[in-house]
């Protein structure tokens, strides 16, 4: 168990997913840049984060949710959560907004899987499926929380909260993906590339 001075965010997962080095940035040296995709992504939020509830049927819709985790050391919000009456009892349903489309990775699916390990520990149920609304495409995407998925997820925590408490940045490694990060002009994966910064310095010397 993990005391609240102990957490990390969810939020963490999915920037360890993206690229470690980000995660290490971010939650170890605490620093953040927007540019037009998390600036998309915080707009979005804004509709939804209101900390407000409405009932409609047997359905109450929670905008907001606050959540956290002792057993795994987590603490976040969720963007919607729906808890329906049904015969077996109450079913509860988190729903994340994100403003693009589904990822090729895990990082979306892995951050709503800590979701429900947070309000299966606060509520004391089981959660099975949730969802994900994407702008971009306007429709729900389902989730099944299945066990794979369970283990990807702790395997995920586990390497964030070594990075958090050794207070160790990984070091960057270059890639196609390094142009969508906000954090490129402080990361400067290129410069910190030690073949590149060789080839670099020789390039100066030959001027």
């Amino acid at each position: 168990m993990y005391t609240e001075d102990d957490f990390i965010m969810i939020s963490a997962l999915q920037h360890y997913i993206f690229c470690p080095r980000q995660c290490g940035l971010i939650h170890v040296d605490d620093v953040w840049q927007d540019n037009l995709f998390t600036v998309r992504g915080e707009i979005l939020h804004e509709k939804v984060d209101t900390d407000t509830y409405e009932t409609r049927g047997d359905v109450k819709t929670v905008r907001g949710l606050r959540i956290h985790s002792y057993k795994y050391g987590l603490v976040g919000r969720c963007d919607v959560v729906e808890f329906k009456n049904t015969l077996n009892g109450k079913e509860v349903f988190p729903v994340e907004f994100k403003a693009g489309q589904p990822k090729e990775d895990m990082s979306d699916k892995v951050q709503l899987c800590a979701q429900v390990l947070c309000l299966e520990e606060m509520l004391n149920t089981h959660i099975s499926k949730a969802a994900f609304f994407y702008g971009k495409i306007r429709r729900r995407n389902i989730v099944i929380i299945d066990e794979e998925l369970r283990k990807q997820t702790i395997t995920v925590i586990q390497s964030v909260r070594e990075i958090v408490d050794n207070k160790k940045i990984p070091k960057a490694e270059y890639s196609a993906k390094c142009g969508n990060c906000s954090l490129i002009n402080i990361c400067q994966p290129k410069a910190m590339n030690k073949r590149r910064l060789q080839n670099y310095i020789k390039e100066l010397y030959s001027v």
